[in-house]
């Protein structure tokens, strides 16, 4: 039950009958009778765990031909340096870079080092609170990539509309929000996304690629830093995290074969998103959502405060005494952060929005 009651912002939940079958697998894979954790990443069984799992963003996602599925390391942060250095390194052109979170200044620095960026939106003078208008945006039609964040995890904030121009790359982190609702991946050249919040375990980095970028690559990248490498090597170039790549792998039949696809995990993820944003707004000022735009609002992480610090700690407290587990606000920001990716039920939610009433009343 604790386990179903974490709202944990990452590693995340993660659906109880994939917990069931990694317990299983850690003592014996059925198809091979050995622990997972001691397959070879060379054995047949591994090859096809790869295939299947891309098989299956594949499906989920309808992926075109045009674009691979890689599966990597180094979690979100290796891919704040593997992107420019692919699409700016050796270019006469800047990178667009929209700063609207923790998250998003991350990747700032690291594409510097490789060319010229221009941050074309940055929310950090107003504490980001909100996401820019369409109107407060202006991209550059000869930018060698946009790059953004689709879901802030730390402010609680999304993007619910596809930025850019088409005629631009368009590169997104999608790390928070991937699977959670179908996308259009047509007009998306590269997408990334660790997968410690809707996808599996911490160790394992999905990325979804255009393989027309790769024809121009330079050729001064290390290999281990270049996808085209593990491209050719299927994501088995070195040797990769085997459990948490198969975790992943059933975390994706869970979607497929007991939610249905990513249509119905998203009507899911809005009506849980929607019972707390209710007590939030009823609650007449004791909860403070952190988001300012109601429509600017993250379904996977839900961020807000309470009056002072002494009554977020005790909502804290008494959350923890409840059960309740992992609803501690970022470092950087503090209050609380209920994160619901897609292993979070929807009794849960109900769970926490009843305990924020009765928190509110006493």
């Amino acid at each position: 039950m604790m386990n179903q009651l974490n709202f944990s912002g990452g590693p995340g939940v993660l659906p109880a009958a994939v917990l069931a079958q990694t317990q299983q697998a850690l003592a014996a894979v059925p198809e091979v009778g050995l622990s997972v954790l001691g397959i070879s990443h060379r054995s047949d069984w591994f090859a096809e765990v790869i295939a299947e799992t891309e098989r299956n963003f594949q499906t989920l996602l309808n992926l075109p031909p045009s674009h691979a599925v890689l599966f990597l390391q180094g979690g979100a942060s290796l891919q704040f340096s593997m992107i420019p250095m692919l699409l700016l390194r050796q270019r006469q052109q800047t990178a667009d870079y929209l700063c609207t979170g923790y998250w998003s200044s991350k990747a700032i620095p690291p594409a510097q080092l490789e060319g010229d960026v221009r941050i074309i939106w940055n929310g950090q003078p107003s504490g980001f609170h909100h996401l820019p208008t369409p109107a407060e945006l202006t991209f550059n039609p000869e930018a060698a990539y946009l790059h953004y964040v689709s879901n802030e995890t730390v402010e609680g904030l999304q993007f619910h509309d596809v930025l850019g121009l088409d005629s631009v790359i368009r590169v997104c982190d999608m790390s928070s929000d991937m699977l959670s609702r179908p996308i259009d991946v047509e007009r998306f050249d590269l997408i990334y996304a660790h997968a410690q919040k809707n996808l599996g375990p911490a160790g394992v980095t999905v990325v979804i690629i255009r393989r027309s970028l790769l024809e121009h690559a330079p050729n001064n990248l290390p290999e281990m830093l270049d996808y085209r490498a593990h491209l050719a090597a299927h994501s088995i170039y070195n040797t990769p995290p085997v459990f948490a790549i198969y975790v992943t792998l059933l975390v994706t039949r869970w979607l497929l074969n007991e939610i249905g696809g990513l249509a119905q995990m998203d009507a899911l993820n809005q009506h849980k998103a929607a019972v707390l944003y209710r007590v939030i707004d009823e609650s007449a000022g004791f909860y403070c959502g952190w988001a300012t735009v109601a429509a600017q609002r993250s379904l996977m992480n839900v961020t807000f405060t309470l009056p002072n610090a002494e009554l977020n700690t005790e909502f804290l407290r008494q959350a923890t005494a409840r059960g309740l587990s992992g609803l501690t606000g970022h470092r950087s920001l503090g209050g609380i952060r209920a994160s619901i990716y897609n292993a979070m039920t929807i009794e849960a939610v109900m769970a926490l929005s009843n305990f924020m009433r009765e928190f509110a009343r006493r």
